[in-house]
């Protein structure tokens, strides 16, 4: 069933962290593996819930990776990624010649939720 988040936008509520990557194909082995460096940064970080990166079952696929983070707030979001170390790591991935990448990041909260689970909610 669905329910829709009255909480959104709200501030100090939770956020979702959405990154889709255009990447060759050929090149997804060796981003994930410096993907994985930037985000253990990230693990002990204050209000960090969980992640997940989403790789493309077809090589054809526009959007190779999609990364699902999932924050207590965007404040805490926002302090996370202030990080030097982050943001320094982050570069280096985007400027490396030898994988070419276009990010798209954005923070999101729930519009609708469904669940197998879930109940219809009045």
């Amino acid at each position: 069933m669905a329910t829709s988040n009255s909480q959104a936008g709200v501030d100090g509520s939770p956020v979702t962290f959405i990154n889709v990557f255009e990447i060759d194909a050929g090149h997804v082995d060796a981003f994930v593996a410096q993907w994985e460096k930037r985000a253990a940064l990230m693990r002990d970080k204050p209000g960090f819930i969980d992640s997940r990166l989403h790789r493309a079952r077809s090589s054809q696929t526009r959007y190779q990776l999609v990364n699902v983070a999932h924050w207590e707030s965007q404040e805490a979001w926002e302090a996370a990624t202030a990080d030097q170390e982050f943001q320094d790591r982050t570069r280096a991935a985007r400027d490396d010649a030898r994988t070419p990448i276009t990010a798209s990041p954005a923070l999101y909260d729930v519009a609708v939720e469904f669940s197998a689970t879930t109940e219809a909610q009045a």
